[in-house]
């Protein structure tokens, strides 16, 4: 469990775990004292303070990182979406439904992503759904070497 939540690098990010971890770029900001990465001018998701403190350490400021996000730290529950200040809207383009737990898979920023869900949702392919993303649970990689900055 060490390296499914403390991944060393992307690769290994990537590797362990299924469905595996969403990844995408996102542009890190430093808006008053809160750090921001900014996946595009519509989405942005406040980092966390120790997050935050390392992005900062790294030089990482202003510049383009890959965020990392497990499937099952997406959530479409409606309290999630209600009380989180990391959220976006989406498409669903499949439904799967797998007994306990069911997949939806989407687009962001054309990158595909994949959330595993309560399957009470009533979230079905075409439509439109808010997902919020537990902010404590984000990787966050330097773009270039694909090393981990922080977890």
């Amino acid at each position: 469990t060490n390296l499914y939540n403390y991944p060393c690098n992307l690769f290994v990010a990537g590797f362990i775990g299924s469905p595996q971890m969403n990844f995408i770029e996102a542009k890190c900001l430093k808006e008053g004292d809160n750090v921001f990465l900014e996946i595009n001018k519509d989405i942005k998701i406040q980092v966390p303070p120790a997050k935050s403190k390392a992005l900062i350490d790294g030089g990482y400021l202003d510049q383009t990182v890959v965020m990392g996000i497990r499937p099952e730290n997406l959530d479409d529950s409606e309290i999630a979406v209600t009380t989180s200040n990391a959220v976006f809207e989406s498409v669903i383009n499949v439904y799967e439904m797998l007994g306990a737990e069911a997949y939806l898979y989407f687009e962001l920023n054309s990158q595909p992503m994949t959330a595993k869900v309560n399957p009470r949702s009533t979230a079905r392919v075409g439509d439109k759904i808010k997902l919020a993303i537990d902010t404590e649970k984000l990787h966050i990689f330097d773009k270039e070497s694909g090393v981990t900055i922080t977890n």
